[in-house]
């Protein structure tokens, strides 16, 4: 920094300090306390106070209502200009370039993280998890390439990059590569400040604020009812108060004199309370609007001095060294010391300011860390006390930047040393929890709301005490060794207190009345679980931290045995001529504790001594808690415990489970090995029987079963793949635990890291061995890739795995089995190959040879041979066969004897292997039944292959004697098949034409189909009982190429043109299955009386809305909101195909201007003038027939339908009217039959749409309900540029019979289809090629020039083939005449043979040529009235393009903002997958009101953008969610994967996540094919929580 500007950027620093302390709303904080001796003087201090006094309260809080936009902008011009002017010396736009460009910035990053943003942590090279990189610094580092883990900030910490210490390998990214040159240190800066009070001077007309702060406890809802009651605003401005108050921690919500203000807070006081059960009302003052203008001003300058120390780091050390600078009353005198100390009495917009102004600063550079680390820990215990009593979350207070400073391993090591961190946090910890009993154990079930509220922020202090101990020590110091140790006895102290906690006696006679607390022990447990592994660690590595440690856990232990005696007495045990003295102790009868963190940490540390010889140890003691745990387990499984109730159930399950098993029922496994490893096994285990309650085993034979083979199975639990008691290290223990579980059967990634524990970086060490064990099998379309263990390490399975549940352990046996019958194995299961044991634990192995343990398995055969099922069962068998193997000769004697036991057929196979393990099996016996096995199988093959030959021969025999019969039977069956097929052609030879002169004669085939409610068979006919298909119709913008149309008055809407840009249409969808109309309605019928009952007990069903008339398919239930009438081809009824003498193209047209002219005469004479002009185009004739339908309607002919299809025909007719208009349903509207045409055709061309995209086949692959949603069709002044072609063809062909009608020249029918067909297809043309030129008068050149015009003739088919697709299809179930061959399969000449179908000529200007007489004068009337029209492309779901990684997608959408919250980051950023919107979800800032209800951005976006339905992309949460209307939803797994093929909903697991295409492709396809609301529909059938989501707020 320039000299000069030295004085004047200390001065500034210390204005903008002091002016924010004198803002303070904290009694007693005087800046005069900051003032030192020795001070320089600076010019005009007060002159400048009185200018802050007397422009702050007339620029800011001027009114009630803030405008913080201008409040900024006039501060900046008359307070923070002319103090830049100051700090720079010259124009601030060059001065501050000129700092920043001879800066010499810090390495270090420290970009500080908002709530949401993307963080990223390196799983090989960062020390611990909470080391992370910013995306800007992540993309530019090495570790981009490396496994790394993705997650979202909870805002509050800051990017690592540049931090040794953080990092094991590549610190620095490329924008903060190291600069060597080093910046010399400016000199500590003292200055008199004088106390400005004349700041606070109040002026005379005083005027308040009524401030509602934010808290923890109430919700938005409770917030906004009580500020409607209490300020009378309205629920929308309501909502935008509380909106506020959530972002910035507090806000005005009135504004006048004090009495007015003062009643307000009243209101809210009293109403809170009311409205809560929360005895704690809403936080509200009544304060001085200059009090409140100073404090705006004064966050305004925190953030202003933030960034101006960015220009220069120079700036930065000189904030830094006012900030710690102590004051006159010495300790805690500083500012920095006076903001953590009054952190809890600020609101949270003041809190984020200023800790982030630390951050940027303080922790930007290790010496000013160190001091503030010192300073931080001397007051950690009353920043942690003012958190218990505060109710913000952690990520607001200010001690929360403990993950900052105790996880540097300097600092760490610093604090522990110097400070006494370690004792100080766990003294901290203790003096929170002060609910003890008798014998000070903790006691939390008599626990009050507010004594729980206490607890779950106090487990944040657990967090602490890992983050300093996460990183180990390289080095020890004595200092080191001493203040570890001393903190190792205020952590004995916190588990003495544990151990033994809630204990529980057996309930006998009567169910427990009451389910006692256990939640808070266990969570407790889990949350120290890594600490204890963690301080194991560092014991591990010193040998005299070790040995005193252990000395002192022991001694703890004792303290605690002593403590808890209970009455026992001793007594003692004889069997099998060995004796013990023990106590008598009922684990059934006395009390008894789950909870023994004493015992275990001295069994981890037991095993670490594997090198050191300990004495004074009682192994009697040793084992007797953790044994009764094991007896406890074992008779809450024999169901001993039932009375006890779920809490005890629960407490057995998290005693096993991964959570917290290292810790519980491992280390109770390692201390019972440890107490047999130092005591004769015959002792060990008479008091293993004695606390089994087995002692009297033949006099107490009840439960005698399931607690025998419980305590066999714990014999064998004796695991030698722990580190310090097999020869095994950490990898072959993780590698076992992977065998095992996959032995149960495939695993997918995330199962399997579920299934095993973590160490204290989140890390399980699977990656490193998993491609040993394990196969991996990619997903598929659906489903998640899945690891299959290799065969080869199927031998190491053990079936009596120590961490198998009862379930697993029958799996697992079941699946090894399996596997072992397919490769035509015996299904034994033998024990695997076990490592050796470590010498302090090598005596393991004398137990299966004990006198006591031979005795106990020989009783056990012995009740086998006897077959004495009262007293043993085939399990317990089984675990002795396990112990077998290398055992005494009696014990294999009476194996050879069961291994012929008829009852023990399954443990045949494990029998002969011990016996053939042991080399006592009679191998001629076997040989000889093996081989008599052979011949007897031998015998039979040969007789089945001489039984089939004779078979064969006697079928060749029958088949050549009725060689005529076959050959009749496979001509009828050929012909039967030929007439049910729908597209097989009659006539096999001719050319297959749909309409037209040549038009293909179809013969009538008979179609019988079934209903799928009564299975009864009826052949369709028209004059038959009506069969339908349930449908479903919605209105889509699937095709839209225009989503920003305006939605036209439903009620005055025309829907008889419909613009080519089809912004919105009307789908009809099926399922296919069919029904009898009267059985659907008796269906129908009974699923409305079911809601309507399910309504009066509050039930209502969510996945369909009997009122809007949905119900589930009876068949598959797909949702269907009508039904179809199932018709044979509706032109066969009444078409005859003599062309011959049918007049051409202008005869027909001149024809039919006749008949329309005649008609409006009868009908209104006054326009028949008007029928002259309108005869040219055939289309303008049929608007004026549609005009005049209801004359129409009395005229025509005879109706042949039956009476039940016309009424299936109007229901729906009527559906599609409602749906489509989205108005109440009315059969007599003229729009009725107007808008059945448009579904018909939005359909047809939705289908084509799908197949072209899948380069599928027009007929070849069209789905069966597709099929009869095109059956059932037949029952009006616009530019030829603004319609709908292929729709304004179906109109005019379907309505044209009830012209035909009318007509008495003998004018067929079909030739009405053909010119109608090749007019419409000559207006598309021209359609067409006005898109496609540059000009008016192109389009006659391209006519005369179209046989060298090779680019605007490929332009022409390939525009053309969509119409030409539709029109086959539409054409092909109107006529009914099979499709071509050629068509039904992809190839070449496509368009010709389309144009073969529909009678069109392959060169199509002929068309013109044909009728120019008629379209000469049209079509040049167009052109000249006409530019060129530009149409917007067809697209389907959005994603950006070239981004395949979720990494590159969130980078995309980073920088999105809330569009309603000032230019603020959206917290729940969600994009609309259909057209690219970027929204603001689940949020009060971005609600809106939609047919008078509040709902939110999403589903207010559906209703502009996908007609009600929506697709959309939860950014943060990497979640699909589907909308349908406001009360329908569900959430849909995304197209985004990790290297282990499964998605990663919530970002939990934090993988690199890469764009799966096939996905991606399959989201599209539902959307194309409209299965939206089909598929929420299925979610919500299948996952009744989706029901309680209010879906309308998302």
């Amino acid at each position: 920094m320039r000299e000069g500007l030295l004085p004047n950027a200390v001065f500034a620093i210390l204005l903008v300090l002091f002016v924010f302390a004198c803002s303070l709303p904290t009694p007693g904080f005087c800046c005069s306390s900051l003032s030192p001796a020795g001070s320089i003087s600076l010019p005009y201090p007060k002159k400048v106070y009185q200018h802050l006094a007397y422009y702050v309260p007339k620029i800011y809080c001027r009114g009630p209502n803030p405008a913080p936009q201008r409040e900024d902008m006039l501060a900046q011009h008359v307070l923070l200009g002319p103090m830049e002017w100051y700090l720079c010396g010259e124009d601030p736009a060059f001065g501050f370039p000129k700092l920043e460009q001879a800066n010499k910035p810090s390495h270090l990053c420290g970009r500080v993280f908002k709530v949401g943003e993307p963080t990223y942590s390196c799983r090989d090279c960062a020390v611990d998890p909470t080391c992370v990189l910013c995306m800007e610094c992540f993309l530019g580092s090495i570790h981009r390439e490396h496994r790394y883990r993705m997650t979202t900030s909870g805002g509050g910490g800051f990017c690592d990059c540049g931090d040794t210490e953080a990092w094991k390998e590549g610190p620095y990214c490329q924008k903060h590569e190291l600069n060597t040159s080093e910046t010399p240190e400016e000199e500590v800066i003292t200055i008199e400040a004088s106390c400005f009070k004349t700041l606070l001077t109040v002026e005379k007309s005083d005027t308040y604020y009524c401030m509602l702060f934010n808290d923890e406890v109430h919700t938005y809802e409770q917030v906004i009812y009580t500020l409607q009651k209490a300020v009378n605003c309205t629920q929308k401005e309501a909502i935008g108060f509380a909106t506020t108050v959530d972002r910035d921690g507090r806000r005005s919500v009135r504004y006048g004199d004090f009495q007015y203000c003062d009643q307000a807070k009243s209101v809210i006081v009293v109403s809170s309370r009311n409205t809560s059960r929360q005895t704690k009302p809403l936080k509200v003052q009544v304060m001085h609007s200059s009090i409140v203008a100073h404090q705006s001003f004064g966050l305004k300058l925190l953030t202003w001095l933030g960034s101006v120390i960015g220009y220069s780091d120079g700036l930065r050390r000189i904030l830094c060294q006012v900030g710690l600078q102590e004051g006159p009353d010495g300790e805690n005198s500083s500012l920095v010391d006076k903001l953590m100390l009054y952190d809890s009495k600020l609101w949270k917009g003041a809190r984020n300011v200023y800790h982030q102004l630390f951050m940027s600063s303080l922790l930007m550079d290790l010496k000013y860390k160190k001091l503030f680390a010192i300073r931080f820990a001397r007051n950690y215990e009353r920043l942690q006390s003012d958190f218990m009593k505060d109710d913000h979350d952690r990520e607001f207070s200010i001690a929360d930047l403990s993950i900052q400073i105790f996880t540097v391993p300097s600092l760490a090591r610093m604090l522990i040393t110097e400070e006494n961190l370690m004792t100080t946090i766990i003294k901290t910890f203790m003096d929170h929890l002060r609910h003890r009993d008798i014998q000070g154990r903790f006691q939390f079930e008599r626990y009050t709301a507010l004594q729980a509220f206490k607890f779950r922020r106090v487990q944040s202090l657990i967090l602490d005490l890992k983050y300093v101990l996460i990183s180990k020590p390289t080095e020890w110091s004595d200092e080191l060794r001493h203040k570890f140790l001393e903190g190792f006895d205020a952590f004995l102290e916190l588990l003495k207190c544990m151990q033994g906690m809630d204990p529980i006696t057996r309930q006998v006679g009567q169910h427990i009345e009451m389910e006692p607390e256990w939640e808070a022990a266990f969570t407790l447990q889990m949350k120290l679980t890594l600490v204890i592994s963690m301080i194991q660690d560092w014991c591990a590595l010193d040998e005299k931290v070790l040995i005193e440690a252990y000395k002192k856990c022991l001694t703890v232990l004792m303290q605690c045995h002593s403590g808890f005696t209970d009455g026992e007495q001793p007594i003692v045990l004889s069997m099998c001529g060995h004796s013990v003295e023990t106590i008598r102790y009922c684990v059934s009868q006395e009390k008894v504790s789950i909870h023994l963190p004493v015992s275990r940490l001295l069994a981890g540390l037991h095993v670490l001594l594997s090198k050191t010889e300990v004495s004074e140890l009682s192994p009697p003691m040793l084992i007797e808690h953790p044994l009764r745990c094991l007896v406890l387990c074992a008779q809450v499984h024999a169901g001993m415990w039932r009375r006890n109730g779920f809490s005890l159930v629960n407490q057995i399950y998290y005693y096993h489970n991964v959570k917290c098993r290292r810790e519980m029922f491992d280390k109770d496994i390692v201390m019972l090995q440890t107490g047999v490893s130092m005591m004769d096994p015959n002792h060990f285990l008479m008091i293993m029987l004695s606390r089994f309650e087995l002692y009297q085993i033949f006099s107490t034979p009840d439960y005698v079963l399931k607690m025998l083979r419980k305590m066999l199975y714990f014999l064998f639990t004796g695991e030698r793949f722990s580190p310090g008691i097999g020869q095994v290290n950490a990898t072959d223990e993780i590698k076992r635990e992977i065998i095992h579980q996959l032995s149960i059967r495939p695993m997918a990634h995330s199962e399997l890291v579920k299934a095993l524990p973590e160490d204290e970086n989140r890390e399980t060490g699977m990656e490193s061995v998993i491609e040993e064990v394990a196969c991996f099998k990619k997903p598929g379309l659906t489903g998640r890739g899945l690891y299959e263990l290799k065969p080869e390490c199927a031998r190491n399975f053990n079936l009596y795995f120590y961490h198998f549940s009862r379930a697993e352990q029958s799996k697992a046996e079941e699946a090894q089995r399996k596997l072992k019958r397919q490769n035509r194995e015996d299904t034994a299961l033998p024990p695997p190959a076990l490592p050796p044991f470590c010498p302090l634990f090598a005596s393991l192995v004398n137990i299966l040879q004990s006198d006591v343990m031979l005795c106990i398995m020989g009783t056990i055969l012995q009740w086998a041979v006897e077959h004495n099922g009262y007293a043993w069962s085939e399990s317990m068998l089984q675990r002795v066969c396990f112990l077998a193997p290398n055992n005494s000769p009696s014990i294999l004697a009476m194996l050879e004897t069961l291994q012929n036991a008829p009852h023990l057929e399954v443990h045949k196979d494990m029998i002969r292997w011990i016996l053939k393990v042991n080399l006592f099996y009679i191998t001629s016996s076997r040989d000889k039944d093996k081989a008599e096995r052979k011949r007897k199988a031998e015998i039979a093959r040969l007789r089945r292959e001489k039984i089939m030959a004779q078979m064969s021969e006697m079928q060749r025999h029958f088949i050549n004697e009725n060689k005529e019969l076959f050959q009749q039977t496979l001509e009828e069956l050929d012909t039967s098949t030929s007439g049910v097929h729908e597209n097989s052609p009659v006539i096999s030879d001719a050319k297959l034409t749909a309409l037209g002169p040549e038009q293909t004669r179809v013969a009538e085939h008979r179609q019988v189909v079934m209903c799928i409610l009564c299975q009864e068979e009826q052949e369709v006919k028209v004059d038959s009982r009506a069969m339908v298909l349930a449908a479903f119709i919605q209105r889509s913008t699937v095709l839209s190429k225009n989503r920003n149309k305006i939605t036209p008055d439903p009620d005055k809407y025309d829907p008889l043109f419909m613009h080519p840009d089809l912004s919105c249409g009307t789908h009809t969808g099926s399922c296919g299955h069919i029904m009898h109309a009267h059985c659907w309605q008796r269906y129908f019928d009974a699923v409305q009386a079911k809601e309507q009952r399910r309504q009066q007990r509050l039930r209502v069903h969510t996945s369909y809305d009997v009122e809007n008339g949905e119900f589930l398919c009876p068949l598959c239930e797909c949702l269907s909101n009508t039904v179809i009438p199932l018709l044979p081809p509706p032109r066969v009824l009444f078409n005859r195909l003599d062309f011959s003498g049918q007049p051409n193209l202008t005869q027909w047209i001149k024809t039919i201007s006749q008949q329309i002219k005649a008609l409006y005469l009868l009908r209104d004479e006054d326009c028949a003038s008007k029928s002259e002009e309108m005869c040219i185009f055939v289309c303008e004739n049929v608007i004026i027939f549609m005009e005049k339908t209801e004359y129409f309607g009395s005229t025509t002919v005879e109706n042949p339908y039956s009476e039940s299809i016309k009424e299936m025909l109007t229901t729906f007719g009527t559906a599609t009217y409602k749906v489509g208009l989205k108005v109440h349903p009315n059969e007599e509207d003229p729009r009725v039959p107007i808008m059945c045409w448009g579904s018909c055709a939005y359909t047809i061309q939705t289908i084509e749409r799908i197949l072209a995209d899948e380069d599928k086949p027009l007929f070849g692959h069209l789905p069966l309900g597709k099929k009869g949603i095109l059956k059932w069709e037949d029952s009006k002044r616009k530019g030829i540029y603004q319609l709908s072609c292929f729709l304004l063809q179906v109109s005019l062909v379907l309505s044209f019979p009830a012209i035909h009608c009318q007509d008495f020249s003998g004018v067929s029918l079909g030739t009405g289809d053909l010119h109608l067909f090749h007019l419409v297809t000559m207006a598309h043309i021209v359609q067409i090629l006005l898109t496609s030129s540059t000009g008016k008068a192109t389009f006659f050149h391209a006519l005369k020039e179209i046989s060298s015009g090779w680019h605007l003739w490929r332009n022409l088919k390939a525009g053309i083939m969509p119409f030409l697709r539709c029109s086959a299809l539409f054409f092909h179930y109107l006529n009914g005449v099979p499709a071509p061959s050629e068509i039904q399969v992809n190839g070449t000449n496509q368009f010709e043979h389309l144009c073969s179908y529909l009678s069109l000529p392959n060169n199509l200007t002929c068309l013109f040529q044909e009728n120019s007489d008629i379209l000469n004068t049209l079509i040049e009337s167009i052109c000249i009235t006409v530019n060129c029209i530009k149409v917007q492309k067809y697209f389907c779901i959005f994603l950006p393009s070239r981004v395949n990684t979720y990494n590159g997608f969130y980078f995309f959408l980073l920088n999105k903002r809330c569009p309603k919250s000032g230019g603020d980051k959206s917290r729940a950023p969600t994009l609309c997958l259909v057209c690219g919107t970027m929204l603001c979800s689940q949020s009060y800032c971005c609600q809106t009101e939609l047919e008078g209800e509040d709902v939110g951005a999403c589903t207010a976006h559906t209703y502009t953008c996908g007609s009600g339905v929506g697709i959309f992309l939860r950014v943060r949460e990497c979640q699909v969610l589907f909308l349908a209307g406001k009360t329908k939803g569900c959430f849909y797994p995304p197209p985004y994967l990790d290297d282990y093929g499964e998605t990663d909903q919530g970002l939990r697991r934090g993988n690199p996540l890469h764009l799966c295409k096939e996905r991606f492709k399959k989201i599209q396809k539902l959307w194309q094919q409209h299965s939206i609301t089909e598929e929420i529909g299925h979610a919500q059938e299948a996952n009744q929580t989706l029901v309680g989501i209010d879906w309308q707020h998302l």
